[in-house]
Order: structure tokens, then sequence, then C-alpha cells
């Protein structure tokens, strides 16, 4: 294929409610989306997860635009691409930006499938008709606002629960949870907010039961990681730290974790991914699908990579209502009981709302 237009987007979404994590609140999310068009016209969706800020990553909205328009796009425009995995070594020579890296690399992957006649799930070599999924919970204004939360998700169906933790917010919270609700598959996301002195709460937690604990410590360590796991009985879930192949190999050497997060955005895109995946399936080590407040295009790729094998563990592809007022895609997301059904049909399985595309963008350049 050779791409001969790609219009970038910059969209605002207004949220149903506040999502407040240990690093901030979001109440609307603005990202990018990717429209890449091949020489024989099929059109093919991307979408940038970045945040404004650089709370997740160092990456920002910002960054990626200027990623894209000065560096990865020119690198794309008008070359052949015979399959979408020939994009990351062409992308080597540029450091890191995954999310930028990964926004560009999804519409060309949705293009093959497209052009092979696939679904993405088929192109990427996904078997699953349905894939289970999870819920996460941000930080509440009271412990009874998040329990009654809980039981309204667990009442729609979903498959388990991950709360948000911080220093202070966090054994008590979890405590009162389990007193609730004993039975319920529960993991808890502290985004990086404790050190190895916290160990003592850190252990606490194992009373729990606990599915898993993810990120406890600093966004770029597998070292202090690895010692914190042979301390505590609850496996720890690598999220920030891994953001490629080789962190996933050296963290799974070293023993930093029993299960791993994989973000599309967060590892540079699909194909690093699918990688990632098929290292963890065979040194036995479960993964799921994290979420990064994706718009319709974002989950639709997400759905696609949760139907590989290894994907064992419910992710956090919510459906489209959980979080938006309207979802730019046609259809929208549904969960039902607990499940969404992968698409068969081909490409992505969603077909992009123009109409609300249109009302929600705050500006738009096409490159040619």
């Amino acid at each position: 294929m050779k791409l001969e237009q790609i219009t970038v987007r910059h969209i605002k979404m207004p949220m149903k409610s506040p999502f407040t994590t240990s690093f901030g609140t979001i109440d609307e999310k603005e990202l990018l989306l990717i429209e890449a068009i091949d020489e024989s016209g099929i059109v093919g969706w991307g979408e940038a997860v970045a945040f404004v800020a650089p709370w997740y990553t160092e990456e920002t909205l910002k960054t990626t635009w200027h990623m894209l328009e000065d560096f990865l796009i020119p690198i794309l425009l008008h070359k052949e691409v015979g399959h979408p995995d020939e994009v990351s070594a062409l992308f080597s020579s540029i450091r890191r930006n995954y999310m930028a890296k990964s926004s560009i690399e999804g519409a060309i992957w949705d293009i093959y499938a497209q052009q092979t006649k696939q679904s993405l799930a088929q192109a990427l070599g996904g078997d699953k008709k349905q894939i289970e999924v999870g819920i996460s919970v941000g930080i509440q204004s009271s412990t009874e606002a998040l329990i009654d939360l809980l039981k309204s998700h667990v009442n729609k169906g979903y498959k388990r629960v991950k709360v948000k933790i911080k220093p202070g917010h966090d054994v008590e919270v979890i405590r009162a949870i389990r007193a609730e609700m004993p039975d319920l598959p529960l993991m808890v996301d502290a985004n990086s907010a404790y050190t190895l002195n916290d160990m003592d709460v850190l252990q606490q937690l194992d009373a729990f039961n606990l599915l898993m604990i993810e990120q406890p410590l600093a966004v770029d360590d597998i070292v202090d990681h690895a010692k914190l796991q042979r301390k505590i009985k609850t496996p720890i879930c690598l999220d920030e730290s891994i953001t490629s192949y080789e962190d996933a190999r050296k963290a799974i050497g070293l023993g930093s974790c029993g299960v791993i997060n994989i973000k599309i955005g967060r590892v540079g895109g699909l194909t690093e991914a699918r990688r990632i995946h098929d290292l963890c399936k065979e040194n036995k080590i479960p993964v799921w699908c994290g979420g990064m407040l994706e718009a319709g295009i974002g989950r639709a790729h997400n759905i696609a990579l949760t139907s590989l094998t290894n994907f064992i563990l419910p992710g956090d592809t919510a459906g489209s209502s959980h979080y938006w007022y309207e979802d730019i895609i046609t259809p929208e997301v549904l969960v039902e009981d607990g499940y969404i059904r992968v698409p068969q049909t081909i490409g992505i399985g969603y077909t992009p709302n123009m109409k609300v595309i249109d009302k929600l963008t705050i500006s738009r350049k096409v490159y040619q």
C-alpha cells in the first residue's frame, strides 16, 4: 500500500463523569484521530491516546501532533508498505514517542485488514468471538459512593473491577469493599504512587484476595518491582514499566511481575503489542488489555487485540456509554452481560460517525 493522504483531527469529548486517579482528574478527553487513505481509496483509522498533559507518560497531545507532522507522516507518505509489521522498522530511527507511532500504525493495520478482506482481529491472528470485559473505577468522593458504584457495575455483568488507590486511600478502602463484596473479582491500580518504603501497606493488601496490584512503584522501574514481588503474595501487574518487547523480556526474567497490562499506545502499536502477547504466552504470563479512555476508534483496536488467545484476564474496554454521551463510531461498543462481541466484518468492524466527529473537531490538517 501507499498512503496518499493523511488527515489529523483534534477532537474534544466531554465525559459523563470525572475520572480520578492518583495523578489527577479528567472530565473531558482530548485526542487525535488519524484518517489515512491509500492509493486505491481505502480509508483506515487510528487514534492517538496521549493526554493533554504528561501525566501518564512523557507524551502529550501536542507532542504527538508534532511527531506526526514533522517526522512520522513524512516517513510514511507515498512510501510502499507491504505489511503493517514494516512500520516499526521504518520508525526505528525515532526514539520512543510510542503513542504517536501507534496512532498512525493503527490506521495502516485497518487498511491492511480491508485490503486482505479480514476483520482486524483476524488480521492480527485473533480467534475469539467475544471478549470478557472488566471496568476501571476512579477515586470517588467517599467509600460508600465507591461501593455503590461497584455494585451497579457488577449488576451490569462486568467480569472484574479495578479500583484506583493511592497513599492514604488504600487498605481501609479495600477492606470496606471486601466486607460488602467478599467474592468480587477485584484488582487495584496504584499508577506508580508508592515506593519500597510503603512495603508494609502493600503487604497488607495480600489479605484481600486481589487479582493483582497494578504498577505500584515507579513508571520506569522493573528492579524494585522484582524486590516487591518477592515480598508480597498478590501478583504485580506491570503497566507503565512495559513500553516494549525488550522491557517485557527483562521484567519477566527478573521476576518483576505475574501479569502484564498491554496498552497499544504505550508500546508503540499493534505489532509490538502482539509481540509482547506472544512472549508472555511463551512464559505463561497472562495479559490483559488496558484502557486510556479511548474513544470508539481506539476502543475498536483494543477489542481486536484482545481476541488473541493469551488475553486471559478481562480488560478495561468498557462499553461506549460508560464514558461518552455520544461515541464517534456506529454502532457504539456494547457490553452484554460482561462481554463484547468481536466484530467479524472487514476492518475495525465499526464505522466512524462523521457527523459526531465533525461536531467534536477543534482543528484538522490534511497531509498529501
